[in-house]
């Protein structure tokens, strides 16, 4: 019987023997391991069951050219060579005058995509057949032939054209015509606001509607001239160099049409040096001037904080009034009305100033310095005529033309039968200096010198006023407060 298994168990290495003393290599030892040595043997101190067989070492055809990757000629070695060297680049085409993504044998129609005949589409065009001849005429006979000649191309749900082509299409009604409000909603008449038209309708039980009337008409036509836009704010002044013609009660009459028509706020400023009556003109609601608000400029910064200092009337229109002592206005300078009106402009849209008689006092030049127009009121008598022709006169002396041109003139309180001064030649004199001429007429209301009311003027003073405020409106559009200084 032989001993144990010389074969180590599967998966258990044999046992290496122990290392035996270093004995001296024979002769032949340094011929085992030299440089040239090309056998097979195994290396004399491996030994295992994970021995590896060396192999053959073959040397490179020509050391001096050795590296990653050789090329027939070195002196042109690069990541990647071309025959000619001179057009090298990412892409060379026969013709590089006319390189570009995508060439077409006629540069001249170039485009996205080539029709025989653009203005005709074509419809199921097999590319294996011949080229379809271009086809001139209505668009619906060639979708008809190509659907006869391919029926099986046609593609589904391709939407069919109309008869009549492109034409047909012009003649239908746009989406913004079939959804405009005069093509949806039904147009009806505007219910009359006065006379026998008024009575028939109210009369009927609103089932008899005549529309409105000539004077209904020009009165609505009116109230859109007053309601113009407007940006900023535009500063009236409201001048007048002879006394007792009615400048204080238009500049009351024509604060409050604008404040019952428009939605943005009006104040009128009383600018008289002698003790102005323009307060006295609506309900008294706080006993502050433009003194208090000058004092107190520092703290308002809102539009609460300036409300607080004027009075207001039925119709909404403010009024700052001024000093009643007359020693204390007279102290109203330029530099004060500067700064009053800067203050104003930042929480009132229109803003007019009541400007005392003369044209000299300190507060003036800024008044007519910051003006955006000017309205000259005048009495129907020849002294009132005369005065207010000398105010304008003055004006176009002392640099202020462009201002005149922009200015009404009004004619006030002018009596159904007047006397004999013809008021067609004043308003012809006073147009050939301004820009449009008004006449208000007398009022027993406005006679009183009371508190305005306009809900107690008589028909024709307020429809004088609304075409006065409508005039001034006019001049929204081109304000000068900056423009001709």
């Amino acid at each position: 019987m032989t001993g144990p298994s010389e074969e180590s168990a599967p998966g258990h290495p044999e046992q290496a023997e122990p290392a035996a003393a270093p004995q001296q290599q024979p002769e032949g030892a340094a011929g085992l391991f030299a440089d040239d040595r090309t056998d097979s043997h195994p290396h004399p101190e491996t030994s295992g069951a994970y021995d590896v067989q060396p192999t053959q070492a073959v040397p490179p055809p020509n050391p001096a050219v050795s590296g990653p990757h050789q090329v027939p000629n070195p002196a042109v070695s690069g990541p990647h060579q071309v025959p000619n060297p001179a057009v090298s680049g990412p892409h060379q085409v026969p013709n590089p005058a006319v390189s570009g993504p995508h060439q077409v044998p006629n540069p001249a129609v170039s485009g996205p995509h080539q029709v025989p005949n653009p203005a005709a589409p074509q419809y199921g065009y097999d590319q294996n057949l011949p080229p379809l001849q271009p086809q001139y005429g209505d668009p619906a006979q060639q979708y008809a032939a190509a659907q006869a000649q391919y029926p099986q191309q046609q593609p589904s749900g391709l939407p069919q054209p109309q008869s009549g082509g492109r034409h047909a299409a012009q003649q239908q009604p746009g989406h913004g015509h079939e959804l405009s409000t005069a093509h949806l909603v039904k147009q009806v008449k505007r219910p009359p606001q006065s006379g026998w038209r008024k009575a028939l309708y109210v009369g009927s039980g609103k089932l008899i509607n005549p529309g409105e009337s000539p004077a209904d008409t020009q009165r609505r036509d009116l109230i859109a001239r007053v309601n113009q836009p407007l940006r900023g704010c535009y500063k009236i002044a409201m001048l007048s160099l002879k006394g007792g013609v009615g400048k204080t009660t238009v500049t009351t009459t024509l604060g409050s049409t604008f404040a019952s028509l428009r939605g943005d706020r009006v104040v009128a400023v009383d600018a008289n040096p002698d003790r102005g009556t323009l307060s006295q003109k609506i309900p008294l609601e706080t006993t502050a001037t433009v003194r208090h608000l000058l004092r107190d400029a520092a703290r308002i910064t809102r539009y609460s904080d300036v409300r607080s200092y004027t009075s207001q009337g039925s119709s909404r229109l403010e009024i700052l009034a001024s000093e009643q002592d007359p020693a204390v206005s007279e102290a109203f300078s330029e530099d004060d009305y500067r700064r009053t009106v800067n203050l104003l402009e930042h929480f009132y849209n229109i803003v007019l100033t009541d400007c005392g008689t003369g044209l000299m006092h300190s507060a003036m030049k800024g008044v007519l310095d910051v003006a955006d127009a000017l309205v000259v009121v005048s009495s129907g008598s020849v002294d009132g005529a005369r005065s207010a022709s000398a105010t304008l006169d003055w004006l176009e002396a002392h640099g202020y033309g462009e201002l005149v041109k922009r200015s009404v003139a009004v004619i006030n309180s002018v009596r159904p039968k007047g006397g004999s001064v013809d008021l067609d030649k004043l308003s012809a004199h006073f147009g050939a200096k301004v820009r449009a001429v008004c006449k208000v007429p007398f009022d027993p209301h406005l006679e009183e010198g009371a508190e305005i009311e306009l809900d107690r003027l008589s028909g024709d003073t307020r429809l004088a006023l609304l075409d006065l405020a409508a005039t001034v409106a006019d001049g929204f559009a081109t304000p000068l407060s900056q423009g001709y200084r």
